[in-house]
């Protein structure tokens, strides 16, 4: 095995140990960061607004409707608000007699995600694209301190997303597109088993640092433009399950979800106004369980099974956008997205359906430059926690409330040439 190939595959094992633990601001480990339209309007009608070139990074196809080269830049901030409440731990080491946790609120933390994106038309029928802008980039840490440490723990984890695309326009009505991502990720994941574990007490069940690496994807999409006010995108985008092997010949599988998106745009003839909707499906139910196996050096034995069993999740998106003037325009919207854990559920992504609530406005400088600005408070629910930590028999078990709430904000800039 050469030493980019391990590098490589360490890397990827980093990466998708993180994703698998981390706090994301949807369903899972899913992020919404592409564009500060977007969160302006709770990603309400994304795959066919086509107001700036972000519009790719939802659906490929909506590259054709511009005339013109397209340039949009621009960085979100993400905010997360978490906190674990009314635990308690068990362990054999304290003879499974309950333990209360003190309550914490300070396991989030903010992280930054950049993107940009560039559409090129050729001509009437062709136009290309390129793009990067950041799916993941979120943190999570517990103090080192608390109780039930295997299920705490420091997760940081960022990914990129460098995209390739192509449109073409078939007839007035029908638009096709598909694109190419390599996505690059870097993480930290670090997990200790509780001191009150007899033989493994402060033994690290996981310990990765700012390992880095790529995977490929690709996605798909349609629009079907009814006229000038009305049109409707659908986009689907391939995920694939990631096998991963790091330096020491440590193996683990990670499946993800593919995603479907159905968006519509209606601009009321005769007024400044337009309502915009999506509905998007995520496969979270091929998220059944990561496979560890060769281990070295854990507690958890050579192989372990972490079981997941999350179900298949839902975007409902509704928005308004009202075209104020030459200068000002204003938008709005509202998203209830569903939570991907069913029976299953975790301290360390504290998953919940969650709604959210947004509002943006565009600036324009001219007829060819705009700036951008979106924002968004995503409230999630109580969710009761039930978790354990089984090899042969229960290590350990911790039970607590949690609730994550988070704050959205983006700022960008768009300009056509």
């Amino acid at each position: 095995m050469t030493k980019q190939t391990r590098l490589f595959k360490k890397s990827l094992l980093a990466v998708t140990i993180t994703l698998a633990s981390s706090q994301a601001m949807a369903a899972g480990f899913q992020l919404n960061a592409q564009s500060a339209t977007g969160i302006g309007r709770a990603f309400a009608g994304d795959a066919v607004i086509a107001d700036n070139a972000s519009v790719m990074a939802r659906n490929p196809a909506a590259m054709a409707l511009f005339d013109s080269v397209e340039l949009s830049l621009g960085f979100e901030s993400i905010t997360s608000m978490i906190e674990v409440s009314d635990a308690t731990y068990t362990s054999l080491g304290n003879g499974n007699v309950p333990v209360s946790v003190a309550d914490t609120d300070d396991v989030g933390d903010t992280s930054i995600a950049p993107n940009i994106h560039l559409i090129v038309p050729v001509n009437e029928k062709f136009a290309w694209g390129v793009n990067a802008y950041s799916n993941f980039g979120t943190k999570t840490e517990f103090e080192s301190d608390y109780t039930a440490t295997e299920y705490g723990g420091l997760t940081d984890v960022m990914s990129i997303n460098f995209g390739l695309a192509g449109s073409y326009r078939l007839n007035d009505q029908w638009s096709f597109g598909a694109g190419l991502d390599l996505i690059y990720g870097q993480g930290t994941m670090k997990r200790t088993a509780s001191s009150t574990l007899p033989m493994v007490g402060g033994m690290a069940l996981v310990d990765v640092d700012k390992a880095d690496g790529w995977a490929v994807g690709f996605n798909l999409g349609t629009v079907y433009e009814l006229d000038e006010n009305n049109r409707f995108g659908f986009a689907y985008r391939y995920s694939p399950e990631l096998t991963a092997e790091d330096d020491k010949g440590q193996e683990i599988t990670l499946p993800l979800p593919d995603m479907a998106e159905f968006s519509g745009f209606h601009k009321i003839e005769d007024t400044k106004f337009a309502v915009h909707y999506s509905v998007q499906w995520i496969g979270w139910g091929a998220f059944d369980q990561i496979d560890f196996d060769n281990l070295q050096g854990s507690p958890l034995g050579s192989s372990y099974v972490k079981q997941y069993q999350w179900q298949d999740g839902w975007h409902y998106a509704i928005g308004g956008t009202y075209y104020l003037n030459n200068t000002w325009t204003l938008r709005t919207g509202y998203m209830y997205d569903t939570s991907a854990q069913d029976e299953l559920t975790s301290i360390s992504v504290p998953d919940s359906d969650r709604q959210w609530f947004s509002a943006g406005l565009t600036y324009h400088i001219d007829d060819k430059s705009n700036i951008d600005f979106g924002f968004t408070y995503l409230l999630g629910d109580d969710v009761q926690v039930n978790e354990s930590t089984v090899v042969g028999v229960e290590l350990s078990s911790v039970s607590a409330t949690t609730h994550a709430d988070a704050i959205l904000m983006g700022l960008q800039y768009s300009r056509s040439f």
